[in-house]
Order: structure tokens, then C-alpha cells, then sequence
């Protein structure tokens, strides 16, 4: 696919996850908080490290079970500090078990999430990369919002890079390919 997102290369995992998955309209709660909680492993560090070892986060954390990691404590958390094939960082762990009790809290986490953009993907019309910002005033709010109702790693930086993610909006450049297959996901369109 020619004139993709500049970040979609050279490694065909990033390659494969622009073109397939990164923008697309996510909707359901749990695949969503999933996404948030992976989003704040990545933090510091580079986003195909965490592609390459999502399956082994799905294995180590109970293929993403809220109402099963909500429920975890030290002995949990010990052994997945022994896991290589994760980010073994007490904080992000820790706060993956703290998210799973928030999360349940909520009533429905997707009405949430989508309520923050009006109920459909917001369509930027970025030219270059240097015109995506990192944070936005809707994450700002968003990441405060999060961390009022318990939420941990979601700072308005890791918000806006999930909020791409789940095609909260549209951040493919004006040139890529997938620009429009993704705004045609939009309800609103």
C-alpha cells in the first residue's frame, strides 16, 4: 500500500496492524479496555514491542478478563514479574489489576469511551506526521476522567495513542489508503 502512515513500516507486524487493524472503529468494551491496558505497557517504549508480545500479554493476563484480573493480588503479580515474554514492570501490572476493578465499576466502558467524541470517530485531516498531535484537549479530559474513577497509566498521551487505535479518531494522514476505509466505518458517514 503506497502512501500509508509514515510510522506503518518497515517491519511487517506494523505493516500488517495499519493496514488491518489501527483506526478501525472498536466498539466492544472489553477489546477496548484490552487496547487501553496494552497502550499503558507501551509507554516508553516503542509500539512493535508490544505488538510482537501481545499474544503472550493475552496468555499471561487471562486473555484480557477484567472480572478475573480484577480479583488478582501478589502472588499474581510476582509471577508475571517472572514472565519474559511481557513487560515485567511492577507499576504497569499493578495498574492493570487497579484498571480491571475500575473498569468494572462501569456500567458499559464503550458507551463511555464514545461519549467523548459525540458517538462516532472524529475525521482529522492530518498531510504529515508532524501535524498529529500527541495529546489533544478531549484525551486531557478523557485521561482525568479515567484516573477520577481509578484508572492508572493513562495519561492524556496514552489516551490519544489508544484513541487512534480504536478509530475514536481518524488520524491516518489525508494520503493513506486506509484514511477513508476507516472514516467509512463511521456511523456517521
Amino acid at each position: 500500500m503506497s502512501d500509508r502512515c509514515g510510522w506503518a513500516g518497515p517491519d511487517d507486524i506494523y505493516i500488517d496492524y495499519h493496514d488491518t487493524e489501527w483506526g478501525v472503529p472498536e466498539w466492544d468494551s472489553r477489546a477496548l479496555w484490552e487496547k487501553l491496558i496494552l497502550d499503558g505497557f507501551q509507554a516508553g517504549l516503542s509500539w512493535i514491542t508490544i505488538l510482537k508480545k501481545r499474544d503472550n500479554f493475552r496468555a499471561a493476563f487471562a486473555g484480557f478478563d477484567p472480572a478475573t484480573i480484577a480479583t488478582w493480588g501478589e502472588p499474581e503479580v510476582t509471577r508475571l514479574l517472572q514472565n519474559p515474554g511481557i513487560i515485567r514492570h511492577r507499576g504497569k501490572i499493578e495498574a492493570t489489576i487497579t484498571n480491571a476493578q475500575a473498569y468494572l465499576e462501569i456500567d458499559d466502558f464503550s458507551a463511555l469511551c464514545w461519549s467523548y467524541v459525540g458517538g462516532a470517530p472524529i475525521q482529522n485531516r492530518f498531510e504529515t506526521l508532524a501535524d498529529v498531535p500527541a495529546a489533544t484537549d478531549i484525551s486531557t479530559r478523557f485521561s482525568k476522567d479515567l484516573k477520577k474513577m481509578g484508572f492508572k497509566f493513562c495519561g492524556p498521551t496514552i489516551v490519544y495513542a489508544w484513541m487512534q487505535a480504536c478509530g475514536l479518531v481518524n488520524d491516518h494522514l489525508v494520503t493513506c489508503p486506509r484514511r477513508p476505509v476507516c472514516a467509512a466505518l463511521s456511523p456517521a458517514t
